[in-house]
């Protein structure tokens, strides 16, 4: 199912966090030889909308009225939004052992074994949030 959220994102206020230049992590990622990469494949849909915001995202079908609960595909402030979090939650880890871009991770390392160490890193704290 597509929804036509133009009107929707015409009236919403853009959120301006900047995504990470792409120059600038290509250059800290060359002096990487393994990379591991993880697509979290549109896993904003994992953030919840305000109660209060769930009515301006109300679609109407034949079986009745739904609201969506979590951001949707389509919405202007989605990927920064995500973006946003993904920065937040792993700020100890980007430019260090990984790199976020939008819903795309790549952790790295020098060598075999220290990108796997990495991963596990990066992993064992996706865990924990999970299960938190």
């Amino acid at each position: 199912m597509c929804i036509d959220y133009r009107n929707l994102n015409a009236t919403t206020r853009k959120d301006h966090f900047p995504l990470p230049f792409i120059d600038e992590m290509l250059e800290r990622l060359a002096k990487h030889s393994f990379f591991c990469y993880l697509d979290s494949y549109s896993r904003y849909h994992q953030i919840l909308i305000h109660p209060e915001d769930q009515s301006k995202m109300t679609l109407t079908c034949p079986y009745g009225t739904f609201a969506y609960r979590r951001m949707s595909f389509g919405l202007c402030n989605a990927p920064t939004s995500f973006q946003r979090c993904m920065m937040a939650i792993f700020s100890d880890f980007i430019e260090d052992i990984m790199e976020v871009f939008t819903d795309d991770f790549l952790v790295y390392g020098k060598s075999f074994d220290g990108c796997l160490e990495n991963l596990e890193k990066f992993s064992k704290d996706a865990k924990e949030l999970i299960l938190s």
